[in-house]
């Protein structure tokens, strides 16, 4: 796959549709809305005061018992794994689901219907750029109890494979795998969630599927069907008469394919994944996946994306001229060698500044730093990523030459590497809000040899010389 660039997608306009939640029995209304850029997907609760959002996000994940469930605030999102699966399988990348109850509609127990209205929706292309996880290592996670296992490899595009193993006579080993986002529609969205008989009777006995008629599971007999049971089945499910098929299910409905459990529990860890909060270009194997170790997984997949994303490593090419010369800062910088720290300005906007210093050996910090050892001294390095903001912040008057930036406060300051002489740093310098009465709030990274040096949050202060 070339790295072409794709774009963000949203719907044409909102979209209903109205079922009961598995779980809890209620009646609900789900309602797709066309979100802004970056926005991705987000829960909205419009039956609670304030009607409050949670994102989809695996840092919310709270339980996994009967589907994936989030809860930020004390505000919870159940089952939210099939509505997740069908924006992804529609490479949809900003929308947001108003639901008037904790849980979206279970339909029938598939991505199916989500798909058709998402589809009626229509899906438009948006300006900003999607946002990709390259996978360059192999990541994994194992549960140790479950025996439980997700791996992610490179590929060109993302891909599935789900293989279970539930040990029983009736459903034993099945693998499903999906090679394009493109067939998820095709091949897996009408792949319902099923239960194995056991389940449903310990379901039953708690009162927990109160949306569960029997069109929304497929139910594998795995154990001899007593009469209570029938009795109590018949009644749960509102049917006459309840008999096991050859094929080991109730008969209340036919697969849609021969290994739809397999495929299903794909769709599951394609929704679970979805909570990443960003495309993933991979290959996932998951064997015998659940919602505990999906979700486990793309937690550890979202810490790694954080700090590749913190650590990414602004590249320039050095060989060509800068914004900004030594001659140049120095008419807007007060500093002067030897305490001047910055040699030249790669890049800067209104929010933002890049800038560059070459260390030698001829610092004169060196003479009394560690003289046996040459080290660039930590202090030395957030001056010079101050300096460099100071540019910022004095490209923001007319008359840069009558002011003078004054250091306010330092936050979270780390040092992580160690500069010596020989090495080019470079300044990454943010605004964290906008400047205002010339106090002005950044995030600073220096980073050397492809890593971060030193990294903090400074405060500065432009004052006016007097005349």
């Amino acid at each position: 796959m070339s790295n072409q660039v794709i774009k963000q997608k949203t719907i044409a306009k909102e979209v209903s549709l109205t079922g009961v939640g598995l779980h809890t029995g209620e009646n609900v209304t789900m309602t797709f809305k066309p979100a802004p850029e970056n926005h991705g997907y987000a829960f909205k609760r419009v039956d609670l005061e304030g009607q409050p959002v949670i994102e989809a996000d695996a840092n919310y994940v709270v339980n996994t018992q009967r589907g994936t469930n989030l809860e930020k605030r004390g505000v919870k999102i159940q089952t939210s794994e099939h509505v997740l699966a069908a924006l992804v399988g529609l490479e949809i990348d900003n929308v947001l689901i108003e639901l008037n109850a904790p849980e979206p509609p279970i339909m029938d127990g598939s991505s199916k219907y989500f798909i058709e209205a998402l589809k009626t929706a229509g899906i438009v292309e948006q300006e900003a750029e999607r946002e990709e996880f390259i996978v360059t290592d192999v990541i994994s996670y194992t549960d140790e109890e479950s025996g439980s296992e997700i791996t992610i490899i490179p590929s060109d595009e993302y891909q599935v494979t789900a293989m279970v193993d539930f040990g029983t006579k009736v459903l034993g080993t099945q693998n499903a795998t999906l090679k394009h986002i493109s067939d998820f529609e095709k091949e897996i969205a009408d792949s319902r969630t099923f239960s194995f008989l056991h389940e449903i009777e310990t379901l039953l006995e708690h009162g927990l599927i109160k949306g569960g008629d029997l069109n929304n599971a497929i139910v594998y007999v795995d154990k001899e069907l007593s009469n209570e049971t029938m009795e109590k089945l018949r009644a749960a499910f509102n049917k006459d008469s309840i008999s096991v098929k050859p094929n080991g299910i109730l008969d209340n409905l036919t697969l849609n394919h021969p290994n739809e459990a397999a495929r299903h529990k794909l769709l599951d860890v394609i929704g679970d994944l979805a909570l990443v909060g960003m495309r993933i270009r991979g290959k996932v194997i998951a064997n015998k996946p659940g919602h505990f170790v999906n979700t486990q997984f793309a937690k550890k997949l979202s810490k790694i994306i954080k700090l590749e994303k913190r650590n990414k490593v602004p590249k320039y090419d050095l060989s060509k001229p800068p914004l900004m010369d030594v001659n140049q800062i120095m008419k807007m910088l007060p500093h002067r060698p030897p305490f001047l720290l910055v040699d030249r300005i790669l890049e800067m906007s209104d929010t933002h500044v890049i800038g560059m210093k070459n260390v030698t050996m001829n610092e004169p910090f060196f003479v009394g730093h560690f003289p046996g050892a040459p080290i660039m001294p930590g202090v030395l390095q957030v001056e010079a990523l101050a300096q460099t903001g100071g540019i910022l912040v004095l490209n923001t008057v007319p008359d840069p030459e009558n002011y003078l930036t004054f250091f306010m406060k330092m936050d979270n300051v780390k040092f992580k590497q160690q500069v010596q002489p020989g090495d080019t740093l470079i300044f990454k310098m943010e605004l964290i809000s906008p400047i205002r009465r010339g106090i002005c709030h950044m995030q600073g990274y220096a980073y050397v040899n492809g890593k971060i040096a030193t990294e903090g949050e400074l405060m500065a202060q432009i004052v006016k010389v007097k005349e």
